[in-house]
C-alpha cells in the first residue's frame, strides 16, 4: 500500500492541536493513516532557512519540518502568498500588493519544499499539496524528476481569467499547477475558473470530464467541499452546555436571543458590513431593540500587514457607533472581541445561539456555517443567514442566503429569523443537517483520494 505525504504551509503537530485546531489541521488529521508523513513549515523563523527537514515520529505517524529565514517568511508569506495571491483569490484586487522580489521568494520557497521533500519520499508515495501558499510545488517536483502520483487542493477560491491576469505571474501559476495529476476545488464555480484559466494562459481546453492534456501530462480536476465530523461537533456542543463559559452567557443575555459571528480578523470576511446590517436591524425593527445580542468572535490575525490594522480601527469604531446609539443601562446591543476562543466553548455558544450570521465578501467554503447547524438542538434550532458568496452557499440552500453588500437585505434576513416558525426552522435545519453529514471531512479525504489513486501515472 502507498504512503500518503500531505503537504502544507504549516504543518500540525500533535502537541498544536485540541480545541484551537484550525479546519484544515482537522480535515486532514482525518486523511493521516498510520505510516503517513505531513510535510511543510515549522513555523519557526530563524537566520537562515533549513538545509535539511527535522523529522518527529508521534503516533505512527512522521511528521517532516522546515524552518524559513526572516526573509523568506516574509517575500514568501506576507508579500506573496498575502500580499498578492489572498486578495486576488478572494476577488480584493485593489488590496493587491504585487511585488516581484515577494514572487521569486515565493517560487524560491516552493523550490526550497520541494528540495527538502524529495529526499524523503519512496517511489510509491502518493503527495497531496494544499493551498495558495504552494501553487508552485507540484512543478517543482516534477522538475526534480518526481513521477509519483501528485493531488493538489485549493481550499480558498479560484476566480476567472479577467480577474486571475491582474497578477503578472497568473500564466506561470496556472501553469505549474497544471503539473499535478489531480487539482481539487471547493466549489464547482471555483473548477470552472480554473479550467477557463487553463484554456487562457495555456490555450488548451477540457474535455468532457473536466481534464486537459499538454505536453502530454493529462491533469483532472474534482469538486470535493470540505465538511467537518458532525456527529462529532454536536457531542462536543451538547457537553459544552454544561461549562462556565456558556453558563454565564446564558446568564447574561437575561432571556435575549443570541446572534452569533465566528470569524479571522481579516476583510474577506465582510465584519464591516456585518456590523452595518446589525445596526439597520435595531434601526429597522425597534422591536427587536433589548431582546437581541450580537456576540461577533474575531481573532486577531496576521498584526504584522497594515491593512489588518486597519480594520480593526474600523470595526472598533462602528461597534462604538452601534453600542453608543442603542445601547441602554442594562444591554449592550454588540458583543465584540479579538481574543481566540477556543473551539469546545464556541461549540456551546453556537448551540445557544438563535441566529448565525456567517456573511463572507468572498469564502472558499467556511465551516463555521456547518459547526452552527450540528450544534443546534434539533427540537428549537436557530437559523443560518449564509452570504452567496460563501462555497458553503452551493450546498446550503436551507440557508437564508444573503448578499453581504446589502445591509438592508442582511437585516431583513435577521428579522425574518428572529421571527420564523419553530416548524421551518426545523424543517430548514433538518435539511442542513442532512448535507453537513454527507459531507464530512472524512468524505472529504476519503474521496480525493479514492480519485487521485485512481489515475494512472503520467508525469
Amino acid at each position: 500500500m502507498s504512503r500518503l505525504v500531505v503537504v502544507s504551509n504549516r504543518v500540525s503537530m500533535p502537541t498544536e492541536r485540541g480545541a484551537k485546531a484550525g479546519g484544515l489541521a482537522v480535515a486532514l488529521a482525518e486523511a493521516m493513516t498510520p505510516g503517513s508523513l505531513w510535510f511543510g513549515w515549522s513555523g519557526k523563523r530563524g537566520a537562515t532557512s533549513s538545509d535539511q527537514a527535522t523529522i518527529t515520529d508521534h503516533g505512527g505517524l512522521t511528521y517532516a519540518t522546515v524552518d524559513l529565514s526572516e526573509s523568506d517568511y516574509r517575500r514568501f508569506y506576507v508579500g506573496f502568498s498575502n500580499g498578492s495571491l489572498w486578495p486576488l483569490l478572494h476577488y480584493r484586487t485593489g488590496l493587491l500588493d504585487f511585488k516581484r522580489d515577494d514572487y521569486e521568494g515565493y517560487l524560491t520557497v516552493n523550490d526550497l519544499f520541494a528540495d527538502r521533500l524529495v529526499p524523503l519520499l519512496r517511489p510509491d508515495d502518493t503527495i497531496w499539496i494544499h493551498d495558495y501558499q504552494l501553487l508552485t510545488m507540484a512543478d517543482a517536483l516534477r522538475r526534480r524528476g518526481v513521477k509519483n502520483r501528485i493531488g493538489f487542493f485549493l481550499h480558498i477560491p479560484f476566480v476567472p481569467p479577467a480577474v486571475l491576469h491582474v497578477l503578472p505571474s497568473a500564466a506561470v501559476l496556472v501553469r505549474a499547477l497544471a503539473a499535478a495529476d489531480l487539482v481539487g476545488f471547493q466549489t464547482h464555480g471555483d473548477r470552472m475558473n480554473f479550467l477557463e484559466s487553463v484554456a487562457s494562459c495555456m490555450d488548451v481546453h477540457p474535455d468532457d470530464n473536466h481534464s486537459f492534456t499538454h505536453n502530454g501530462h493529462r491533469t483532472e480536476t474534482i469538486v470535493a467541499p470540505i465538511g467537518i465530523d458532525a456527529d462529532g461537533f454536536a457531542r462536543t456542543a451538547r457537553r459544552a452546555a454544561g461549562m462556565a463559559e456558556t453558563k454565564r452567557l446564558i446568564e447574561s443575555l437575561v432571556g435575549r436571543a443570541l446572534a452569533i459571528g465566528v470569524d479571522r480578523l481579516d476583510y474577506t470576511k465582510g465584519l464591516p458590513q456585518r456590523f452595518d446590517a446589525f445596526g439597520q436591524l435595531l434601526h429597522r425593527h425597534p422591536e427587536h431593540l433589548r431582546r437581541i445580542s450580537l456576540l461577533q468572535i474575531a481573532a486577531r490575525s496576521r498584526e504584522d500587514v497594515d491593512r489588518y490594522q486597519s480594520l480593526r480601527r474600523e470595526l472598533d469604531r462602528k461597534a462604538g457607533d452601534i453600542n453608543g446609539a442603542f445601547s441602554d443601562f442594562d444591554w449592550t446591543p454588540l458583543r465584540y472581541m479579538t481574543r481566540t476562543v477556543n473551539r469546545n466553548t464556541i461549540a456551546g455558544f453556537y448551540r445557544l445561539a438563535r441566529i448565525a450570521l456567517v456573511t463572507p465578501l468572498r469564502d472558499g467554503m467556511n465551516l463555521v456555517a456547518k459547526e452552527f447547524i450540528a450544534a443546534q438542538d434539533s427540537s428549537d434550532p436557530g437559523v443560518l443567514v449564509l452570504s452567496r458568496f460563501a462555497g458553503a452557499a452551493e450546498e446550503m440552500t436551507e440557508a437564508l442566503i444573503v448578499n453581504p453588500y446589502d445591509a438592508d437585505a442582511v437585516a431583513d434576513a435577521m428579522h425574518a429569523a428572529l421571527i420564523m416558525p419553530l416548524e421551518e426552522r426545523k424543517a430548514r435545519h433538518a435539511a442542513l443537517l442532512a448535507k453537513v453529514r454527507r459531507t464530512t471531512a472524512a468524505s472529504f479525504c476519503r474521496d480525493f483520494l479514492a480519485r487521485l489513486k485512481a489515475i494512472e501515472v503520467n508525469a
